[in-house]
């Protein structure tokens, strides 16, 4: 596919345009109590300008800052785009994040206004609020709760009806500010997830937005007829590239779900032809996947089996070198098998999917494409507008990130450490200069990945800063060797020990789930995550996973020992980010006595 032209406009100059051309068109639905409510490009355009312009009125300054802290939903869009609409700056915040997280970003981005889901969100803001000087306004798109409050804040039905209002009297100011827009203005700014500090904010101009599409495109072969699901925080890089960069830029439709527990649900009504999926949620689907034929009977087990044998040898070959053979035997175990598990967990329709944002098991890709889900391996960070690097669905090599997406330059410098240049490279961090310069050196971004070249693909070796050199001067990547274990159904989480270290060892989190339903079928009885972990058959079903990964590691990267965490990581004990990246050093600090007991 040749890379497609991309129209000279910002985003939000764009649905103008879908909204001036496609006015009826299907822009956005969402599920409400069940029911898929349908958003034209001209509803999409003109509640997002109302927005807007109710911002305005509320006194939001020129370029002022604006957060957003919500699940996914047809209002954090419209509020995105009406931010944009009068050129302002919009702030993601994740839902998940505790209070003083919530005021450290609502502070650092020195946000005028905060658009809340709810009364849970509302909150957060409010116990922070003294915190924040410089926040005028709180806006709730849920106001379930909020009418009994002292200070009751201001509703987002009411934001519009007061910009529709506004726009009576100043009907041009959209339109005037949309045609002084530049390619340069700042139209995001986007949090790192934190995982060894601060979170940083990275300001993406939307120049950055309009030279990330062409790729994304390329790669998603997207167009008008496209479907997705938005369900991954739209205050993460990932999620606007295929929320809003790709489906704004051709015009596709784009669905919001009730909630992140009816993602399944969601994905076998909708059928979507593009999907991104965290590696979590790869791995919870190839356990749901793996429990529902542990339910099945022996004769489906036997057959579920076969084909996963049979077609494994194709799942990285183009379809177009398939010998008749191969075609033959991936008919009759689609029909009989794999049809019925694409549907269970609503891909059928895919025509690509993507795992991208930390990195994941070559086992979990392999699994799924053998299943006839087209699964690729993308590469990207906040700084670089999402997307960089790409397998390609014709050239897929296991481990590897793939090449550089359209208008993208990628290359090894120093320690073999990955840099970009293009457009899409961010404009730098929000008051941060050495950060700044840190990272954007001569025009090219500082990745602070380590890479190698393997058959002309790219793959990540590890973080620079996470490299373990051992007692005995062996580098290891700790990030291969939790990845290896995390193919297992039943671990979640691996925190690899063995840095200045005689020996790896690994701090292990079951999978609950799927422990628990083995539990079950072994009539081991237990009450709690920590009186399962603790049962000594549970330990020898790990040890035996163990086993199986460091059958596939070299002999210094094998785990001699490992500890079962007694409690899931938590985001709230600061364990995890809002991205759920383990904090490595949180972790060696908070289980310092239990590591040392490993070596002991």
């Amino acid at each position: 596919m040749t890379t497609p032209r991309i129209r000279d406009l910002t985003l939000v100059q764009m649905l103008r345009a879908h909204a001036a051309e496609r006015p009826d068109a299907l822009a956005l639905r969402q599920k409400d109590f069940g029911i898929w409510q349908a958003y034209s490009w001209q509803d999409y355009y003109q509640r997002s300008r109302h927005f807007g312009l109710g911002l305005r009125a509320l006194g939001l300054s020129e370029g002022g800052h604006v957060a957003i802290l919500s699940e996914n939903r047809v209002e954090w869009v419209i509020a995105q785009m009406g931010i944009g609409l009068v050129n302002g700056i919009c702030v993601g915040v994740y839902p998940t994040s505790p209070w003083n997280e919530v005021a450290y970003v609502l502070a650092h981005s020195d946000a005028e206004m905060v658009v809340c889901e709810d009364q849970e969100q509302t909150d957060k803001v409010l116990e922070a609020w003294p915190q924040l000087p410089q926040l005028k306004h709180n806006i709730v798109v849920d106001y379930k709760g909020l009418r009994a409050y002292p200070s009751p804040p201001s509703s987002f039905e009411d934001i519009e009806k007061m910009g529709q209002e506004f726009e009576k009297t100043h009907p041009e100011l959209i339109d005037q500010l949309l045609d002084r827009q530049k390619m340069d203005d700042i139209a995001l700014m986007i949090y790192t997830s934190g995982s060894t500090g601060r979170p940083k904010g990275a300001m993406i101009s939307w120049g950055n937005v309009q030279a990330g599409a062409p790729g994304l495109i390329e790669l998603l072969e997207v167009d008008q007829h496209s479907t997705s699901l938005s369900y991954l925080p739209l205050c993460h890089v990932a999620e606007q590239a295929l929320t809003n960069i790709a489906p704004v830029y051709v015009g596709s439709a784009v669905s919001f779900g009730e909630s992140l527990r009816t993602v399944q649900e969601d994905l076998r009504e909708i059928a979507p032809t593009f999907f991104l999926g965290v590696p979590r949620i790869w791995e919870k689907l190839h356990s749901a996947i793996y429990i529902k034929m542990q339910e099945t009977g022996r004769l489906r087990q036997w057959l579920f089996n076969r084909a996963m044998s049979a077609c494994e040898p194709m799942a990285t070959k183009p379809k177009a070198t398939w010998s008749l053979g191969e075609q033959l035997t991936y008919r009759l175990f689609y029909w009989l098998v794999f049809r019925a598990l694409q549907n269970f967990i609503g891909l059928r329709r895919c025509t690509i999917a993507l795992t991208g944002a930390a990195p994941i098991s070559t086992g979990i890709v392999q699994f799924f494409r053998t299943l006839g889900v087209p699964l690729v391996e993308v590469y990207g960070q906040t700084e670089s507008t999402g997307v960089a690097t790409a397998q390609r669905l014709d050239t897929v090599c296991l481990g590897t990130i793939g090449t550089a997406v359209a208008g993208l330059e990628v290359k090894l410098g120093e320690q073999n450490e990955i840099l970009m240049r293009g457009g899409t490279v961010f404009k730098g961090y929000y008051k941060n200069d050495e950060a700044t310069a840190a990272t954007l050196k001569d025009g090219w971004l500082y990745t602070g990945d380590v890479g190698e070249w393997r058959e002309g693909q790219l793959r990540i070796v590890d973080r620079l800063k996470d490299i373990m050199i051992t007692a005995g001067g062996k580098n290891l990547s700790p990030t291969e060797i939790e990845n290896t274990l995390k193919a297992s159904p039943y671990i979640k989480e691996c925190i690899v020990i063995g840095e200045a270290r005689k020996f790896v060892s690994a701090l292990i989190q079951i999978d609950f789930e799927t422990a628990a339903k083995w539990a079950e079928q072994e009539r081991i009885a237990y009450t709690t995550f920590r009186s399962l972990t603790e049962q000594e058959k549970v330990r020898e079903l790990i040890q035996t996973e163990v086993d199986k990964g460091n059958d596939r590691l070299p002999q210094v990267a094998q785990i001699k020992c490992f500890h079962l965490l007694s409690k899931e990581l938590d985001h709230d004990d600061d364990e995890v980010t809002a991205t759920m990246k383990v904090r490595r050093s949180k972790i060696y600090e908070k289980y310092n006595e239990v590591i040392e007991s490993l070596y002991n």
